[in-house]
C-alpha cells in the first residue's frame, strides 16, 4: 500500500504490532476505527485530512469506516430512527477507536461536527457506546494555526469516556496543504498526521479487550450492588 503513501519513508514507517507488548486480549481481527469529519463542503479540508488519516490507518492494518454527515438532521430535529442517525450509532458501536476531525469556525468546532457527537448517546440501555474506545483528534484551520477545536474535542472525548491519545494534529492554512487531486502535500504537518495515526493504532491495540476492566468504577459497582440488594430484599406482597 505504500504506493498510496508517497510522502513517507518506508524504512522509518513501523506497523504497530501487539507482539511488542504483553497483556493484549488475543483478538485477531484488525482494529476497527471510525472517522468523523465536520464539513459538508464539496472541497472539505476536514474530509481530505480524514481521508489521509484513513489511508495511514489502513496501511497500519486497521479496518476503517468514514461517516459522511451530509443529510444528518440536527439533534432532536428528527427521531433517533432516522437512517443517518442509526448508521452513525451503529458505526460508533462497531468501532474500537475513532478519529475526529473538525474545521475551526468562529473559534470553535463546526456545528456539522458537534451535531454528530450530539446524536451519540452517553448511554444505550446498559451500554455506553463510547466508553473505553480510543480517540485521536485533528483540526484544520482556514488561517493561522490554532488549537481551539482540538481543545474542545479533547474535553468532549473525556466527557464521552474515551481514551484520548496525547498527540494531536492542527493544520493551518489547510487550503495550501492539499494538491488539486485532494492529496496532502509532504510537510511537517503530514509527518505529524503520521505520528498521530501511529499512536492511535498503538493505543487501540494495547487497550482493546481491557476497557471493561480499566474503566470499571467503584461508584458504578456500588450503585449496581444497591440495586441488586433492593431487588432481592423486596417485601413480600
Amino acid at each position: 500500500m505504500l504506493d498510496k503513501l508517497p510522502h513517507v519513508e518506508d524504512r522509518l514507517l513501523q506497523i504497530p504490532d501487539p507482539r511488542h507488548w504483553q497483556g493484549t486480549d488475543g483478538a485477531s481481527h484488525a482494529p476497527r476505527v471510525l472517522l468523523l469529519y465536520g464539513s459538508n463542503r464539496e472541497r472539505s479540508y476536514s474530509r481530505l485530512l480524514t481521508e489521509e488519516a484513513e489511508r495511514l490507518l489502513q496501511h497500519f492494518g486497521a479496518q476503517t469506516r468514514i461517516f459522511h454527515p451530509a443529510g444528518l438532521p440536527l439533534p432532536d430535529d428528527a427521531p433517533a430512527t432516522h437512517p443517518q442517525v442509526q448508521q452513525l450509532r451503529d458505526l460508533v458501536s462497531w468501532s474500537e477507536g475513532q478519529v475526529w476531525c473538525s474545521p475551526e469556525r468562529h473559534g470553535a468546532m463546526s456545528g456539522v461536527f458537534k451535531s454528530q457527537i450530539d446524536w451519540i448517546p452517553l448511554n444505550s440501555g446498559a451500554l455506553r457506546p463510547t466508553q473505553g474506545k480510543t480517540l485521536a483528534i485533528l483540526q484544520v484551520c482556514g488561517g493561522s494555526q490554532s488549537f481551539n477545536s482540538l481543545n474542545q474535542m479533547r474535553v468532549l472525548g473525556r466527557w464521552m469516556r474515551m481514551v484520548t491519545i496525547p498527540n494531536q494534529s492542527s493544520v493551518p492554512k489547510a487550503f495550501l496543504e492539499f494538491d488539486d487531486t485532494g492529496r496532502m502535500k509532504p510537510s511537517p504537518y503530514y509527518d505529524r498526521l503520521v505520528d498521530v495515526m501511529e499512536e492511535l493504532m498503538k493505543f487501540t491495540l494495547l487497550l482493546r479487550g481491557h476497557g471493561e476492566y480499566l474503566l470499571d468504577r467503584y461508584s458504578e459497582r456500588k450503585e449496581s450492588a444497591e440495586e441488586l440488594s433492593r431487588r432481592v430484599n423486596q417485601p413480600a406482597t
